[in-house]
């Protein structure tokens, strides 16, 4: 790893800021489940807001969702690392993607449960008050 170049600290900073951003951008450019978990992020997010569901419910839904944006972020960056090492035919690269992937499979699975365990009663309220 190269040393930083001395351009000061915060200027460090926003170009680190600016290289993470860049990859949040070639996620959901490159990537149909980003925008497939970004749809799911709204969706959950404006039925928090819409239940009113309470700060401590906040809390494992905000990591949930967290927790399935990083898992596709670093399954993306396998891939791409992955293909640029070959794109024969390799079982080690395969299992480290198909690993990866998995990994978001699993992220994604439990998100989905513990958005149904929070805003499932909610839901079953508001329908039983007859929306």
């Amino acid at each position: 790893m190269k040393p930083e170049p001395h351009t000061g600290f915060w200027r460090g900073r926003g170009k680190s800021f600016a290289c993470a951003l860049r990859g949040i951008a070639v996620l959901l450019r490159t990537q149909t489940n980003a925008r497939i978990h970004l749809l799911a992020t709204v969706l959950v997010v404006a039925a928090g807001f819409a239940f009113r569901i309470s700060r401590g419910e906040w809390v494992p839904l905000a990591f949930a969702i967290g927790i399935v944006w990083i898992a596709e972020a670093v399954n993306t960056a396998i891939e791409a690392l992955a293909d640029r090492i070959t794109r024969e035919n390799d079982d080690a690269i395969r299992h480290a993607k198909d690993v990866a992937a998995g990994a978001v499979l699993l992220a994604a699975i439990t998100a989905a449960i513990i958005g149904l365990l929070i805003l499932g009663p909610h839901a079953w309220a508001f329908v039983r008050r007859g929306f």
